[in-house]
């Protein structure tokens, strides 16, 4: 008795339904790694409450979120964080990197199920006359010429490895761990890009703060020098120290000249940064006059859920563990089931009767015997690589403390100096006055007059070459905290399985 040709396939397939519970491997346990008992930061302000240091916002457990740069109030660089998410191409590189990693493991899922081919095929040919064949055949014509016949066939073919012991389904898990990793380096990426924009932003602030004040000291040496001049010509002072004043005022001038060069290469890579032609941007000039605001740290323990670089970290790890399991898969054997059905015959009206009914179903079976230690090795290699990324992982993490800790101390640490500067700036615009009230009375040569003045400047520049830092250092810290991502906005594994919509796989044009 025949069993019908469905049933087969169906019994088939509910063995190996069965038997593919099995899943070889170790499994994934997140690995520890060296994190702060302390329930704030070592370099925090609130552990230095007797200096006249910055403050972090209250309370200390709380962190940026979303839109971190709106915390600066300043609509300029909002706008242009805004051009950014939208125009960055390096962000838009990483972006189809990610797409790539989530269609690559539809591609491997779609080996769990069989695969189903539809061939159909015609061929009609004619035998030689000449030859011992017969004369004779099914669906063929004689002649004096030879013999014609017609073949047609609809076969429908079936072809199924089940997958038995988990070699599919941990490369799955592998490649959505991948995914995973792509979508925590986009973010990563975007971090830094949007801090990068940031930054030079009140670097252009900085500079324009420097274009100032170096054009009212081209100004402030131009009447020196006219000061100067009148005096040699009453004969109260000498052509040396008008020819200082000369010196001053040219070396002032160019000092104005090179921080326009500076400002333009900045206005420039911010151009390329929202993917603009730098040909076509400009920002208008505006000097800095904001401070950093209070910054909210969270807590140490906060950190490791706040930073892309180390989800991605954790997720290679996760990654390289289910490799392991594909390592161990070949140590089994691979099982293939195949069928086909259809129908045959010589002429196209009796094709799809009963009688030109067409099927076969079988399987097959294979097992390395030997193979010199290749998966042995194989496996080794996949364990020092995950451990390799447990390493990673832990100095990430490590580098990512290290790293707030550093600019939680530059940020306090500049408060200060920042006002012991301007202390200095103080005194020495003092002392400048002074000085210049003697020349002006005879009382002291030009030569005083261009130390104390050279002192003004130097200290000037000081301060504010030390804002500049003051801000610049409040957004790489809070680039450090991860800006205003945390881990729960990284994809779950049967997210980055789904297909991505449609308008994310178009083709650019």
């Amino acid at each position: 008795m025949q069993m019908n040709f469905a049933v087969r396939i169906a019994a088939a397939g509910l063995v190996c339904l069965g038997l593919g519970g099995c899943v070889v491997g170790p499994r994934y346990h997140k690995p520890s790694a060296t994190t702060p008992a302390a329930p704030n930061y070592k370099e925090s302000p609130v552990n230095f409450q007797d200096e006249n240091g910055w403050r972090v916002a209250a309370p200390q457990d709380a962190m940026l979120r979303g839109n971190w740069w709106e915390i600066f109030n300043q609509p300029e660089l909002n706008d242009l964080e805004q051009q950014l998410n939208i125009n960055n191409q390096t962000i838009r590189f990483y972006f189809e990197n990610y797409l790539a990693a989530r269609a690559q493991i539809r591609e491997v899922r779609s080996q769990l199920y069989p695969t189903v081919s539809l061939g159909p095929s015609f061929t009609r040919s004619r035998s030689s006359a000449n030859t011992g064949s017969g004369s004779g055949g099914s669906g063929g014509a004689a002649s004096s010429n030879g013999f014609t016949v017609s073949d047609l066939s609809t076969p429908i073919d079936i072809s199924w490895a089940p997958d038995l012991f988990g070699r599919i389904r941990n490369t799955v898990r592998e490649y959505q761990a991948a995914a995973q990793v792509s979508a925590a380096d986009l973010e990563n990426e975007r971090l830094l890009e949007q801090a990068t924009v940031a930054e030079i932003y009140f670097e252009i602030r900085g500079e324009d703060a420097l274009q100032a004040l170096l054009n009212a000291t081209v100004k402030a040496d131009e009447e020196t020098l006219q000061l100067a001049q009148a005096r040699y010509d009453v004969g109260t002072d000498t052509e040396v120290s008008v020819e200082q004043a000369k010196q001053t005022l040219e070396s002032a001038r160019t000092a104005a000249t090179n921080v326009g060069v500076v400002r333009a290469q900045y206005e420039h890579a911010i151009a390329t940064l929202l993917g603009k032609a730098a040909t076509d941007f400009a920002m208008p000039v505006r000097a800095l006059t904001v401070q950093p605001p209070a910054i909210p740290t969270g807590t140490p323990s906060q950190l490791l859920e706040r930073r892309p670089d180390v989800a991605a970290a954790e997720r290679q790890m996760a990654e390289a563990n289910a490799l392991i399991g594909v390592g161990y898969a070949a140590y089994y054997p691979s099982v293939t089931l195949s069928a086909s059905g259809g129908f045959a015959s010589s002429a196209i009206s009796k094709l799809f009767r009963a009688s030109s009914r067409t099927w076969s179903v079988g399987g097959s079976a294979s097992e390395t015997l030997f193979d010199a230690g290749l998966r042995r090795a194989t496996i080794d290699q996949y364990i020092a690589t995950y451990n390799a990324d447990v390493a990673n992982y832990r100095q990430t993490v490590l580098t990512a403390f290290q790293q707030v800790e550093d600019y939680l101390a530059q940020t306090r640490l500049l408060w200060t100096e920042i006002q012991q500067a301007q202390a200095a700036v103080d005194a020495a615009q003092k002392a400048f006055e002074l000085e210049k009230a003697r020349y002006e009375t005879g009382l002291d040569p030009y030569v005083t007059l261009l130390t104390t003045q050279t002192a003004l400047l130097s200290t000037q520049q000081t301060l504010v070459n030390l804002q500049i830092e003051q801000m610049t250092g409040a957004v790489l810290l809070i680039e450090a905290l991860g800006g205003g991502w945390d881990a729960s906005q990284l994809p779950s594994a049967p997210q980055v399985t789904q297909k991505a919509p449609a308008d994310q796989r178009s083709v650019q044009q």
